[in-house]
């Protein structure tokens, strides 16, 4: 609350892309005034161009250009050689090209003008895409310009570069994060009705995306790298992060490769779980339209932390020196509110995957423990809400931040190996590279258990500790079974989150490409890469808990019933059948000794949270 309030208050994202004036006025949008600063608080709506009086002479000081500047509606297309000349294009295009108290009757008459109006003679220039400056198109003052605008840019910090680059692709963004929906939805509805044919389509698909994503970055990389114009800091980071993204993605494509050749003969096994995990979503529709509330939540969200973002990066204070002009100066430890503010996103983005994680749990063991399988319970996904708002939110808020806890490791380890990558220190990169991967697989584990932590949590009313511990009890006893029934389901829905996040970072790729000067695309292209696998998550999540789910709350039927008439299982024959036939559980049967919650002495029946 505390770095909203204060991103809102003291921020202004315009100024990454609009660009202002040297008096403090945003071009392109009416103004406040700022105290001390009397050309301020003009209305800019109509002047959306930055134009500097000394285009041919610019020279940088503390990381600003020193040139006075000013918001004009319109660039001069031809040389101007004198006042005359500056006096009739005001009149004629209407835009100023002298400072704003300067009438324009009087840029012939008043002997302060040549200081209070452009350097003569004035060059043709024309609009700036991205930083909407005035650009002189005379080579010699074009170069100059050009030099001092690669110096600049090279000495604002990578934080407010990565900004500009989000502010200036921002409808790439969200183009892309749309087209990721759309290949989530159109893949959930896929594996509600899934068929054999259906599995080595999306096998071949995640195979060929995985390999044009790969070879895509190696050409890219190599472009860059052998493009003798890169001369900015912002390009050479996207070198350098290109060839990280190239070798993730190789390493990534052999992996999965390897895995799906391994397990190519599972595809009927996958066929016949999907089946049944789609009878039981049939029975609880409204779970498929569970995602879809989720991602509503979470792109609020994320408008909201990226507009916070640009503002914290924006945040200062305007202070008005003496000649009247107006500088923002920066708050010292602002960096570290992001930094704060990049944990939030972490944090909240798991606790919201977490509460659609329990409800879906919440109305699977609502309807597996129910006697009557053709009268389900009524309305168990508003039942699961109102149960996990009611009690459960501390489960989630804990699951979620120990996810946190172990990814916050990873991004410092990838900030350390950065720096020591410039230093070339060949054996701490690859200790650190096995503990990125350390936690990467810890953190993977930590998912696993929660899922299932959740469900207990549904099926016991438990609290997170608690759950967590009988869940790990019951896997510890049951993992033989239970891993080789959901291990390639969870492998297929995987590759499907691949399939989503290769095609979505392909097209940001390709989108990207096109605008490379003066932008740190790379990172934007990273964010994109994390919303995608997100909204995928979020979409193929409810087959995952779904199945997940049901086998545990199998695991705990078999456990705490015999089938006997006192005590009769709930499952019914179909998934009965299906786990025999998979596992061989009729001879495991017979040797059941133990059981899992000791605590249960008298051996009551375990039913759902009501």
């Amino acid at each position: 609350i505390f770095i909203t309030g204060y991103a809102v208050m003291a921020g202004a994202a315009e100024r990454l892309v609009l660009g202002c004036d040297s008096f403090g006025n945003v071009c392109g949008r009416k103004n406040a005034p700022v105290k001390g600063a009397p050309l301020s608080g003009k209305d800019m709506t109509n002047k959306k161009y930055v134009f500097f009086l000394n285009s041919c002479s610019l020279e940088v000081q503390n990381v600003k250009i020193g040139s006075l500047s000013l918001c004009v509606s319109s660039c001069p297309q031809e040389q101007l050689n004198s006042l005359e000349d500056l006096q009739s294009f005001a009149r004629n295009n209407g835009s100023c090209l002298c400072v704003y108290n300067l009438n324009i009757s009087s840029y012939t008459l008043d002997p302060k003008a040549a200081e209070l109006c452009p350097a003569l003679p004035v060059p043709p220039s024309k609009s700036f895409p991205f930083f909407n400056r005035c650009v002189p198109q005379n080579p010699e003052c074009y170069s100059k310009y050009a030099s001092v605008l690669i110096s600049m840019v090279n000495e604002i910090d990578v934080f407010h570069r990565i900004l500009s680059g989000i502010l200036a692709r921002r409808d790439t963004v969200i183009g892309l994060s749309v087209l990721a929906l759309a290949f989530s939805f159109i893949l959930v509805l896929a594996f509600r009705f899934i068929r054999t044919v259906l599995v080595h389509t999306l096998i071949a698909l995640v195979v060929f995306g995985l390999l044009f994503v790969s070879g895509v970055l190696w050409w890219l990389y190599y472009d860059y790298k052998n493009d003798p114009s890169t001369e900015l800091e912002t390009e050479k980071e996207n070198v350098k992060f290109l060839l990280g993204y190239a070798i993730f993605s190789t390493i990534v494509t052999v992996v999965l490769l390897c895995l799906i050749f391994a397990l190519r003969k599972r595809l009927q096994f996958t066929v016949q779980l999907f089946r049944i995990v789609g009878k039981i979503i049939g029975r609880i529709p409204f779970l498929l339209f569970q995602p879809l509330w989720t991602f509503l939540i979470l792109i609020v969200f994320w408008v909201f932390w990226v507009a916070v973002l640009l503002s914290l990066g924006t945040a200062g204070t305007a202070q008005a020196t003496s000649g009247g002009q107006v500088e923002y100066r920066a708050l010292s430890g602002i960096c570290y509110l992001a930094w704060y503010h990049f944990v939030g996103l972490i944090w909240t983005s798991e606790f919201i995957l977490a509460c659609q994680q329990m409800t879906i749990a919440g109305a699977v063991v609502a309807c597996y423990f129910n006697r009557n399988k053709n009268s389900p319970p009524p309305h168990p996904v508003l039942s699961s809400i109102s149960v996990l708002f009611c009690n459960h939110l501390g489960t989630a808020v804990k699951g979620s931040f120990l996810v946190t806890i172990l990814r916050i490791p990873r991004i410092i380890l990838l900030y350390l190996y950065n720096v020591l990558n410039q230093k070339e220190s060949a054996c701490a990169k690859c200790l650190f590279k096995c503990c990125f991967c350390w936690f990467w697989c810890q953190e993977s584990c930590l998912r696993y258990f929660n899922q299932h932590a959740y469900t207990t949590t549904a099926i016991n009313g438990t609290n997170f500790c608690t759950s967590a511990k009988d869940a790990v009890f019951i896997l510890a006893k049951n993992s033989s079974k239970l891993a080789s029934i959901s291990f390639f389901g969870d492998f297929i829905l995987f590759l499907g989150k691949v399939f989503v996040v290769c095609f979505t970072v392909f097209g940001g790729l390709m989108a990207f490409n096109y605008h490379r000067e003066l932008q740190a695309w790379v990172v934007p292209l990273l964010l994109v890469g994390f919303f995608a696998y997100v909204m995928s998550h979020s979409f193929l999540s409810v087959f995952e808990v779904t199945a997940d789910a049901t086998f545990l709350c199998f695991a705990v039927d078999m456990e705490t019933n015999d089938g006997s008439a006192e005590k009769p299982y709930f499952v019914d024959q179909e998934l009965l059948t299906f786990v025999s036939q998979s596992n061989k559980l009729t001879e495991g049967q017979k040797h059941r000794s133990m059981r899992p919650f000791q605590d249960n002495d008298d051996g009551t029946e375990l039913q759902p949270m009501v």
